[in-house]
């Protein structure tokens, strides 16, 4: 695992950009493994900009994203869906065909979960995998438990998580409780993985994942089993872990 300690956010989504620009170029057919929130939201400007300015080209990149809201269509402004084409999908040449976003309308939400991991495998798996963290550990919607599950799944969400994520929402009733959620055993599988720490409620999480053991009750810790994991924080965090 390695450890790059940055100034700012700013210089994280620097950092991350220029990452995903050596896989893009090395791969012009590459597929990314997507995440949302606000943490990714500043790599996503950047990438936008080199596409723009012709340094990287997504005419032949395909994207998996790791979660989708449960009862959410990807016309619903609070859908994953939605921040993706909002974010990145409608700014750069990417045929949204080759987009893959689990369906939170699903009829069938088992079937769609199994249905997701098989068009994973189809594309030959994720080349480079983008994740954040939530202050429990938590990666994708994969929350701390005694077990974690290694296929795409329907889970509900806990009650830290539905708080966390109510500042998107007008209020904390409109927060949906479950979520398609791509598993640990599903993400481990990319070749690579980087991991963005923004916000300084995360300390006692990557604490957790560089001075702790491995366990389920901090799903992140499961990153140490990875051959390839980037891990990105600020001064502040590195401070505050010490």
């Amino acid at each position: 695992m390695k450890l790059l300690v940055v100034k700012d956010y700013e210089e994280m989504s620097e950092v991350a950009a220029k990452i995903f620009k050596e896989v893009i170029s090395e791969k012009t057919n590459a597929v990314l493994g997507l995440a949302t929130g606000s943490t990714p939201e500043g790599l996503y400007k950047k990438i936008i900009e080199m596409n723009r300015n012709k340094e990287i080209d997504f005419s032949n990149i395909k994207t998996v994203n790791l979660d989708e809201y449960v009862g959410l269509g990807g016309e619903d402004p609070q859908s994953y869906r939605y921040f993706m084409n909002e974010k990145l999908f409608n700014h750069v040449n990417i045929n949204k065909a080759n987009t893959f976003v689990p369906n939170g309308l699903a009829k069938n939400l088992d079937e769609e979960a199994k249905n997701y991991d098989k068009k994973v495998d189809e594309l030959g798996g994720i080349d480079i995998q983008i994740l954040g963290i939530g202050a429990n550990g938590h990666i994708a919607f994969n929350e701390p438990d005694d077990f974690l599950i290694a296929e795409t799944h329907v889970t509900g969400l806990t009650k830290t998580t539905i708080e966390a994520n109510s500042r998107f929402f007008k209020s904390i009733e409109e927060v949906p409780t479950k979520a398609l959620s791509m598993g640990l055993g599903q993400i481990m599988k990319a070749r690579k993985i980087v991991l963005l720490v923004r916000g300084q409620d995360k300390a006692e999480a990557i604490k957790g994942l560089f001075k702790g053991n491995i366990t389920t009750h901090n799903p992140a810790t499961m990153l140490h089993m990875h051959k390839d994991v980037t891990v990105i924080i600020d001064k502040e965090m590195a401070n505050a872990i010490k």
